[in-house]
């Protein structure tokens, strides 16, 4: 059996970036035109059509509940999420229903063509730097005063296996620095899926990845001594999510 794994896994994460990168360069130039004459809009939207054609291409399907009723996201907050997988990146679109921005590794800025995301829109940020990282939430915070929402993932890696690592704190003090709403998401199996770690070793199948999608978070009247408490109600939630869904194994 590990043998078949040890073949399958490989072959079907090759299949996976065929269907990741073939249709981005295509759609590239239109991603291009739209990211120079900043019509962030448009590049969102075909961001998710892009994600659409990795799911069904890649027959990974998300199955998005909430935690009470679908609601319109609040415009501009910060989506807060636990970090299990690239999926989890490449799904938020399905249940970000309008222009999201993503902080990700500066290392990205190096990526042929998909650096330009980052050049025109997406933050870049080098966290193990203090100054980098404050530039890049300081460019979060202006973003935010353009009405344009933030997805950041406050545990600042991926956590191999999806267990929950503990939180930093910028995403926190930003949305009470802001004062604006944040939308906690908690990513339950996209690591069952697409694994970060080895070639070989990491899982890569298809599947069906849940995602729990939790109500607004208000940062209203909130200082940054509330910033601890916000943190752990984020945290509460989505390690809640992963318990009933792993029957609190996780």
């Amino acid at each position: 059996m590990k043998l078949v794994l040890a073949i399958i896994r490989p072959v079907w994460k090759l299949w996976f970036a065929l269907c990741f990168a073939l249709p981005f360069l295509v759609m590239f130039p239109l991603f291009y035109i739209a990211l120079v004459k900043g019509k962030f809009d448009f590049v969102f939207r075909l961001k998710r059509f892009w994600a659409r054609i990795i799911s069904i291409g890649s027959f990974v399907f998300p199955v998005i509940r909430y935690q009470t009723k679908k609601y319109t996201f609040p415009k501009p907050c910060i989506v807060a999420s636990n970090h299990t997988s690239y999926l989890d990146i490449i799904f938020s679109p399905f249940y970000i229903d309008h222009t999201a921005v993503f902080m990700g590794k500066h290392e990205l800025l190096k990526a042929p063509l998909f650096k330009y995301f980052f050049v025109y829109l997406d933050i870049p940020v080098n966290r193990k730097r203090i100054t980098d990282a404050h530039k890049a939430f300081s460019e979060a915070g202006k973003k935010i005063d353009q009405g344009m929402s933030q997805v950041i993932y406050p545990e600042g890696t991926i956590s191999s296996e999806g267990k929950l690592k503990s939180f930093k704190n910028g995403a926190f003090k930003l949305a009470i620095e802001k004062q604006v709403p944040i939308v906690p998401v908690a990513n339950l199996n996209n690591w069952w899926f697409l694994q970060n770690g080895g070639f070989f070793k990491s899982n890569g199948r298809p599947g069906i990845a849940r995602i729990v999608v939790g109500d607004p978070i208000s940062t209203e009247g909130l200082t940054e001594k509330d910033v601890e408490e916000l943190k752990q109600k984020v945290h509460t939630f989505i390690q809640l999510e992963l318990d009933k869904f792993y029957g609190r194994q996780h």
